[in-house]
């Protein structure tokens, strides 16, 4: 069993809970591997097509767990990175970030490496480090100037500033603001509406999106040949949706 975070399963859907509450969630190595060993599971589970990822307590995650480090303990390599998602670039399954409260440095990192970020209310974002001499080297420098553009972006990251959820939607890196108590119930609103779909449909249109980034030329990135696209016509699904829509029935979803 996971002992720095807790996982469910339901309706396709796998929701991880970050628990270490009395630490606002800053995760140590040992945290991080295991969130990477989560998400190595919900990777290879075809059962599973949509995953939230959230945190207990007053914070989603305040990032780096400094104390951990400044107590001299010896900090191994991770692979995957903050929360086990900043440095996985193969991941074509859906994850979504519920944020409750603060999400600073590796915590806002974590947020960012997620494909849709709901936040609750009260939730704070940051890109602290240059206040303690470093520098958000898991994603935040690379990930929040592709995702709001470079101004905006240098305007949090050479500052350190804190950016309420309100104004994290209007930069562009929120997709919705939610109260408190309702925060998971409206992400898990979002998964299902994403269960809605075929999965193996939203892999290759996740894919599609972050692979085409890396190309200058629109032609280019339109005639690329994708994997997840020929895997996705080669599927039953594809047969299913059509079959279904005209049929006037839900349809039947194999992720297969």
């Amino acid at each position: 069993m996971p002992e720095f975070c807790s996982v469910e399963t339901n309706n396709h859907i796998m929701t991880v809970t970050m628990e270490r509450p009395e630490r606002l969630n800053a995760l140590h190595p040992p945290a991080n591997l295991e969130l990477g060993q989560v998400f190595d599971d919900f990777a290879a589970d075809d059962d599973l097509w949509a995953a939230i990822i959230t945190g207990r307590g007053r914070g989603f995650s305040a990032g780096n767990d400094l104390r951990f480090q400044a107590e001299g303990n010896v900090r191994p390599p991770v692979p995957m990175g903050f929360g086990g998602l900043t440095s996985r670039f193969d991941l074509t399954k859906p994850v979504i970030a519920a944020v409750n409260g603060v999400a600073m440095g590796g915590g806002f990192e974590i947020a960012l490496a997620c494909d849709l970020i709901i936040a609750s209310s009260n939730a704070k974002f940051a890109l602290p480090e240059p206040k303690v001499g470093l520098a958000a080297l898991a994603g935040g420098l690379n990930r929040l100037p592709r995702q709001i553009g470079s101004k905006r972006a240098l305007g949090m990251i050479l500052t350190g500033r804190h950016v309420s959820a309100e104004e994290g939607k209007e930069l562009g890196f929120v997709n919705e603001v939610t109260e408190p108590e309702d925060l998971l119930a409206v992400a898990t609103d979002w998964a299902n509406q994403i269960c809605q779909c075929a999965p193996l449909s939203i892999r290759a249109s996740k894919d599609v999106v972050y692979r085409s980034l890396d190309f200058a030329s629109l032609e280019d990135s339109m005639t690329e040949k994708y994997d997840s696209v020929r895997a996705l016509s080669k599927s039953e699904d594809y047969i299913e949706g059509p079959k279904a829509f005209a049929e006037k029935r839900a349809p039947n979803w194999k992720g297969r």
